[in-house]
């Protein structure tokens, strides 16, 4: 079997790119481990910036999105038990959000592939990857791909960045002591607008997945045990954290850790990593799926490129180009969790340094600015 481009993971960073290259007219053949059933229904983050939106409507996949995505001008950020409302689109010219599923945004893309007839396979298994200085090939199943280019876009626990021989890959990363306990409740909105609210008692986050589904969340320990939660104790610490909400049935819950981690460079020989294969942020600041399509609309490009003209300045250039977003991104998700979440190593001192930022977000129009930018996302960074 051979390709231009072999793409290992079918996530929204594998499917996007695939989508690009294939209207630019460059072969791809996409590899997924996971069960297409699998995909298609893990439940993730929703939140998508200006720029993403704009990008599935232009890749010809963002119909469903335009009509069933709920478009967010501000957020709420709630603490001292007052809401206090950061206004997006009048801070950014503009700019907005979208609230649609990261579920919804892969059913797309994976049924615009199938439409176009693509190579996409599920539940390849043996996935390995060699010779990736100068002539890449994927092994799976018992079969050889060979490619002109790899693109891993198999996310953290992935193989493709463990590919990367030994030496050649910087780490930075950071644990968190906390996580999330997220559940999807059949039930409306409690808000209009996400609601960010910090709470002697810990975060809280109230998010929406639809108007009659909710997304919730509380801070808890990152390796809290989801049965200590049965639904009445979710629902009683949702309303002492932000107040009073409306209560129905929980569809799924669980409980996710929180890591800050970066692998630099994103690229080796002719394998270029995208999305959690190469970095991963809090949820805080809902840039992870963001990141991803950043990643690949730049890697599509530099492909293009290169095909085109033979030059490959920016295929050399696409880490450091990803880089200064990715950082961006780091920072922007550390900084909204660290003012956010109780964190009993900081005290009394901590939590005061909390307010008084919250309190200056809140009240100057430069602060609530910045907040507003790194939202709706950057144009440029």
């Amino acid at each position: 079997m051979r390709t231009q481009v072999g793409i290992v993971g079918a996530g929204p960073a594998g499917l996007t790119l695939g989508r690009l290259l294939e209207r630019a007219g460059i072969e791809n053949v996409i590899l997924e481990s996971r069960s297409r059933d699998h995909v298609e229904h893990r439940i993730r983050a929703g939140v998508l910036e200006q720029g993403t939106a704009d990008l599935l409507v232009e890749a010809g996949v963002g119909e469903r999105m335009q009509r069933e995505g709920i478009v967010h001008h501000g957020i709420e950020l709630q603490f001292d038990g007052e809401r206090h409302r950061v206004p997006l689109s009048e801070l950014t010219g503009g700019r907005s959000i979208v609230i649609y599923g990261q579920t919804e945004v892969v059913k797309d893309l994976i049924a615009a592939r199938l439409e176009s007839g693509s190579p996409l396979h599920f539940e390849v298994e043996d996935v390995s990857l060699h010779d990736l200085e100068e002539h890449p090939r994927i092994r799976f199943g018992g079969e050889e791909l060979e490619c002109d280019l790899v693109a891993g876009c198999d996310g953290f626990h992935g193989v493709s960045r463990p590919s990367i021989p030994p030496g050649v890959l910087r780490i930075y990363e950071r644990e968190y002591p906390y996580g999330w306990l997220g559940i999807l409740a059949a039930v409306a909105p409690s808000s209009d607008e996400l609601v960010y609210a910090h709470h002697e008692r810990g975060f809280a986050l109230l998010s929406l997945r639809s108007p009659e589904l909710s997304r919730l969340y509380v801070q808890v320990r990152h390796d809290e045990d989801v049965a200590e939660w049965p639904d009445d104790r979710v629902w009683e610490e949702l309303r002492t954290r932000v107040g009073p909400l409306t209560r129905g049935p929980v569809l799924e819950k669980g409980v996710t850790g929180m890591r800050s981690f970066v692998a630099e460079p994103m690229q080796y020989g002719r394998l270029y990593l995208a999305g959690d294969a190469a970095h991963i942020v809090p949820p805080t600041g809902a840039k992870g799926l963001n990141l991803a399509i950043a990643d690949v609309k730049i890697l599509a490009e530099a492909i293009v490129a290169w095909y085109e003209s033979g030059d490959r300045a920016r295929l050399d250039g696409y880490s450091d180009a990803c880089l200064r977003r990715v950082w961006r991104a780091e920072h922007f998700s550390y900084w909204m969790t660290s003012m956010l979440h109780r964190d009993d190593d900081a005290g009394e001192f901590g939590r005061m340094l909390q307010l008084s930022q919250l309190r200056y977000v809140t009240t100057s129009t430069a602060a609530a600015t910045s907040l507003a930018e790194n939202y709706v996302g950057l144009e440029r960074v």
